[in-house]
């Protein structure tokens, strides 16, 4: 006759391939339906709570496969710990997708969205190996130093190298804390894998600086939330009158067209509205680039710099505009001081002598 601790193994074991996928599905719809911004404190204790109920599995799995655990309430809990590290895993994965996908420039940061969204998708297939030291320990280290990245910047109210730095140097010592606690109860698995330890730990840490310092990193917690082409833009009782041509119908995301038939001596407006963090502020900038058919490149024309304020739930809105218009391919990219691209626009510029059809909106 089975005991009820084997019953229970044997039921996840049996189940398992049903349990994955629905623990990945309800990490991620929870945090869809519960995240909404990335400087509301609510947000953050989600986070906190996963990276806790990870560190707690990662404790509790680790002390009674050394022993130390022989309660009849730990020891029934024992066959749910992998299960439950592999919801927390995906409740802070799906976070992270959510924020920094907000503010991501796909171009420059797809290879860093891809790791996330992978680490994500293939939650599900690392249940066994969640009961391995070096697995445990690194995707945790992985996990505190995305938080990191932009919880810091919240904190301190500021970006920029220093802080990313800091960001990895917190993780680190928390990581390392971590790991001097579990070695007052269970020092042999961390002496034998000490050595693996501290190389895949130290070779995520350097793929973090490389991935930031080429600029593929999200410059979370800012993220673009609209942007456009507009042919007149006016300032009217705190907000924008704008003019436009509308995007073709079946641009379901897009409001303003890639095609801007544009008269001589016209002006050429681009509109921006980026969320910051409230008591957040930051300068960003628009920069117009022309593609040259020559040099088969891109050829910067403009950098408009302006400082925003955060707290606005639709982002701080401003415009740049250029005069110095020719015909042909051009992209604004808005971004951080530090040339972190937020988002980008690009367009064709048609000569037209008739004026074309436009929209009216306020924003």
């Amino acid at each position: 006759m089975p005991s009820k601790q084997e019953l229970i193994e044997s039921l996840i074991h049996k189940y398992e391939r049903f349990i994955a996928p629905f623990t990945f599905v309800a990490g991620f719809v929870f945090d869809t339906l519960t995240l909404k911004r990335v400087d509301l404190l609510f947000d953050h204790l989600v986070i906190l709570a996963n990276l806790i109920l990870a560190g707690l599995a990662i404790i509790v799995l680790n002390l009674y496969e050394a022993g130390r655990f022989r309660f009849r309430a730990v020891v029934f809990l024992i066959p749910f710990a992998p299960v439950l590290m592999q919801f927390a895993f995906g409740g802070l994965f799906s976070a992270f997708v959510i924020f920094y996908t907000k503010s991501a420039a796909l171009g420059k940061s797809w290879i860093f969205l891809l790791t996330l969204i992978m680490l994500l998708v293939g939650n599900e297939k690392f249940r066994k190996k969640y009961e391995r030291f070096v697995f445990q320990l690194s995707l945790f280290f992985i996990a505190v130093f995305s938080y990191s990245i932009f919880a810091l910047p919240i904190f301190f109210k500021k970006m920029g190298d220093g802080i990313f730095l800091l960001s990895g140097l917190a993780s680190v010592i928390l990581v390392a804390l971590f790991v001097l606690f579990l070695f007052r109860f269970v020092s042999y698995p961390i002496k034998r894998n000490l050595r693996v330890l501290a190389l895949s730990i130290g070779g995520i840490y350097a793929a973090f600086n490389f991935l930031y310092f080429l600029n593929i990193i999200p410059p979370a917690p800012l993220s673009l939330k609209e942007s456009g082409i507009y042919h007149s833009i006016e300032r009217d009782n705190g907000g924008y009158i704008m003019s436009f041509e509308p995007a073709l119908w079946y641009l379901f995301f897009d409001e303003t067209s890639r095609i801007y038939h544009w008269r001589e001596g016209e002006p050429v407006y681009y509109f921006s509205s980026v969320f910051a963090p409230t008591d957040f502020a930051v300068p960003i900038m628009h920069r117009w680039s022309f593609y040259d058919d020559i040099q088969k490149g891109w050829v910067k024309k403009e950098s408009i710099r302006f400082p925003i304020t955060g707290g606005r739930d639709g982002g701080y809105r401003g415009y740049s505009f250029k005069t110095a218009i020719l015909p042909g391919k051009w992209r604004v990219e808005v971004m951080t001081d530090d040339g972190r691209v937020l988002g980008r626009e690009v367009f064709h510029v048609v000569r037209k002598e008739i004026a074309p059809e436009l929209k009216f909106g306020i924003k």
